[in-house]
């Protein structure tokens, strides 16, 4: 039987009893047998949500005498972890689940193998229906989607006998109109003030079941037309200058627009008797589960697209268009979310559109990389955003403290105010160094270059008078494509990278993949790595996929034609791994010469810094090497055994303690002896102290965010070198307790600016 013939017998069962003058409970009582009946289940129960805990409502085999007797709280027993985590289980021996709770007066105990769902109802759990059977066994996936599809059959029963809390959720508590700051993810950086505008109402499906399938099916084909019509004129619209990352974002998106899996699964939902809402909304549904089982950052990002574009089908086909979009915006406006597709984003009149926030979103999120190239701040991780917050608040948005007021007191709106006008005067001053080299004032000249990873991100080189692009993560290509790129769209990039920074050098970093940063249409193997960090990542993944090497050195060989090409290897660990990466590179600029395809005039090689081993055997690695750059970001967690990424350990090591200043110092006389290039390119050199320290060290070389740019060359041409390295020697040989209070001090003493 598939899964349509199942759900379709149900729903024609189904029909006639939503359709009589019953009473609710008799409904249900006749739901739980035609279910049992149908699955061949000695159990099916039905839990609602009342006063914030779950109560039996309806069984076929539990005793009958605890319907309305048996609660559970939200997470407590299978229900109840159903209910809170809005996911389904499906299980051959229930008892052996951490969170089985046995309830004596519902005589459960000889039932073994348990499956159930939840019952959503506007997002939320507001029940649970469940099966049971004597023997251990996994119910079939048909048996799955046919209680999927009961399960929202019961949503609009009992949402119309009006049988569950009003909220939908025992956790919802009334807003509070106080003044109040929320906490969330950095993910574009800025500062707006505006009014708050929910993205969009949700479309809430009332009629579940289809009087006739033929119809509902023209209609879906209907409004996927409309959508991809959509779809392309959004994207032909979109104003962002020439050439970008978002440019292949709308490309990867309307991929899915036109993705025939997603249609069939949706028909397939029809077929089993609903109407083309409710077909949209359980292959919606079911998409959601996955995305809570999806450890992968990106593979989840990549979802949400498809959430975006199911949001907009159902829309269409329901007929209600009415997001804020369409609407218009009437002031300035913090734009609020759960997520966002990219092409909802670009439907925003950006004179009023001053800011994001997200519930969801992260760093490589299609939405995030078409928000950078708007130039609109955007807060993610928002959580409980509509709580929180309500429609037409006032919200100062401050992503770089990386938090949001909502409804500010008088004296907030004055201090955001002044923190604004503060920021935008200290980036006027810092503008005005764009042209001024960073030279000490004993006329030490550093060299100060920017990290970047998009190809929009050259342009900070005009925007700051940096001297260079000294790491540029070639990965992030890579990231946000649906599909592996290809040689030509690498070599596109690279050419206009370089074509962009003119005759300031480039330093292309080789994929940094594997790991936490694991790619969807890569073998993943290795994905279940229990200290990705240190794991199977970076250069010991890219010599293993060779393939995947050489076609990103033939496209870094060939968009370098010409020019100087810096090309360094991340995570080196052994002197070996260098030699073998180099040994490809120059196979593949022979290959190339001997088709008389035109080179780089020279190839400049270098390696990454962050495993502390390196630094043990740079005797032989130094005489083969052009330039050495420490990546203090992984060197400190791996030198300190303490993940960076954990908050307890967060707070554990400092880049101004001892041990890492000391290692830097050991890296400073072998580099200088031997004529090779030592540069900082970790997160520690766009910080003024720690870049101060660094100087004292010795360390001429950064490469830092464009951010910190200004504040770093105003740091530089405030302060006396010799006297710095005259200092810092002393500390190193007796360290003080507290490095950075030291360091602090004698800035302090000496007028050093630190922005």
């Amino acid at each position: 039987m598939t899964a349509a013939a199942s759900a379709r017998e149900i729903l024609r069962r189904l029909h006639d009893v939503m359709a009589s003058r019953t009473p609710a409970q008799a409904k249900l009582n006749a739901v739980v047998n035609i279910v049992g009946e149908a699955m061949v289940s000695e159990v099916c129960s039905i839990y609602l949500l009342r006063e914030g805990v779950l109560e039996l409502y309806a069984t076929r085999g539990l005793a009958q005498e605890a319907v309305h007797v048996t609660k559970l709280a939200l997470g407590e027993g299978l229900v109840g972890t159903i209910a809170q985590t809005v996911e389904m289980l499906n299980l051959d021996e229930a008892a052996s689940h951490p969170d089985f709770v046995h309830n004596p007066e519902t005589g459960e105990e000889r039932f073994r193998s348990f499956a159930g769902v939840p019952i959503i109802r506007r997002e939320r759990a507001v029940g649970v229906l469940s099966v049971q059977h004597v023997d251990p066994r996994k119910y079939d996936e048909v048996e799955i989607e046919a209680l999927q599809t009961v399960a929202m059959v019961l949503s609009e029963l009992i949402a119309n006998a009006e049988l569950v809390d009003a909220s939908g959720a025992a956790t919802t508590r009334p807003q509070s109109t106080a003044p109040m700051r929320i906490a969330g993810l950095k993910l574009v950086d800025g500062m707006a003030s505006g009014y708050a505008v929910f993205h969009q109402p949700r479309v809430h499906v009332e009629h579940i079941v289809a009087e006739d399938t033929e119809v509902e099916r023209h209609r879906v084909y209907a409004a996927f037309d409309k959508m991809r019509e959509q779809i392309e004129r959004i994207a032909a619209q979109a104003e962002f200058g020439v050439g970008g990352e978002h440019e292949e974002v709308l490309e990867t998106y309307k991929m899915f627009a036109y993705d025939e899996g997603w249609a069939r699964r949706i028909n397939e939902a029809i077929d089993s008797g609903l109407t083309a809402e409710a077909a949209i909304e359980r292959v919606q549904q079911r998409t959601r589960m996955r995305m809570r089982q999806i450890d992968d950052p990106l593979l989840a990002d990549r979802m949400h697209d498809l959430e975006d574009l199911s949001n907009r089908l159902l829309r269409i086909v329901s007929g209600q268009m009415g997001t804020a979009a369409q609407m218009g915006l009437r002031q300035d406006t913090i734009l609020i979310a759960r997520n966002l597709g990219p092409a909802e984003l670009l439907e925003y009149d950006r004179r009023r559109l001053k800011g994001v926030l997200l519930e969801e979103g992260s760093l490589t999120a299609h939405v995030t990389i078409v928000a950078r190239a708007m130039g609109v701040p955007v807060l993610g991780r928002v959580r409980d955003v509509r709580r929180l917050i309500g429609e037409g608040d006032l919200l100062l948005l401050d992503v770089t403290a990386g938090n949001v007021f909502a409804r500010p007191s008088a004296a907030m709106e004055e201090a955001f105010e002044t923190a604004l006008e503060l920021r935008q005067k200290r980036r006027a001053v810092f503008a005005a160094l764009k042209t001024e080299a960073p030279v000490t004032k004993d006329g030490h000249r550093l060299t100060v270059m920017v990290n970047a990873g998009l190809r929009d991100d050259v342009s900070a080189l005009d925007v700051t008078g940096a001297d260079g692009i000294g790491l540029f993560r070639t990965e992030f290509q890579f990231l946000v494509s649906a599909t592996l790129p290809s040689r030509e769209r690498q070599q596109r990039l690279y050419r206009d990278v370089l074509d962009a920074a003119g005759d300031r050098p480039v330093v292309f970093r080789t994929v940094d993949i594997g790991g936490d940063k694991a790619l969807p249409y890569l073998n993943k193997e290795d994905a279940d790595e229990e200290n990705p960090a240190m794991g199977w990542r970076a250069l010991r993944l890219a010599l293993e996929r060779g393939g995947l090497m050489k076609v990103q050195a033939r496209a870094l060989l060939e968009a370098a034609a010409g020019r100087t090409l810096n090309v360094m290897f991340p995570m080196v660990s052994e002197p070996w791994e260098f030699d073998e990466a180099r040994a490809l590179f120059e196979a593949q600029r022979d290959w190339l010469g001997a088709r008389g395809k035109k080179l780089p005039t020279e190839i400049r090689y270098g390696a990454m810094l962050e495993v502390p081993a390196l630094a043990e055997q740079l005797d032989l690695l130094l005489p083969n090497i052009s330039f050495l750059s420490v990546g203090t970001n992984d060197l400190t967690q791996f030198l300190f055994a303490a993940d960076r990424a954990n908050p307890k350990l967060a707070e554990r090591y400092d880049w101004l303690s001892a041990a890492i200043l000391r290692f830097l110092l050991k890296l400073v006389e072998p580099t200088r002896a031997a004529g090779v290039q030592l540069t900082v390119c970790g997160e520690m050199g766009g910080r003024p102290l720690e870049a101060m320290a660094l100087i004292g060290l010795g360390i001429d070389r950064l490469s830092i965010t464009p951010a910190a740019v200004g504040p770093i060359k105003a740091m530089v041409r405030s302060l006396d070198r010799a006297a710095l390295t005259a200092h810092m020697v002393a500390l190193l040989k007796a360290p003080p307790r507290d490095m950075r209070g030291a360091l602090l001090a004698w800035a302090t003493e000496n007028g050093v600016e630190l922005a």
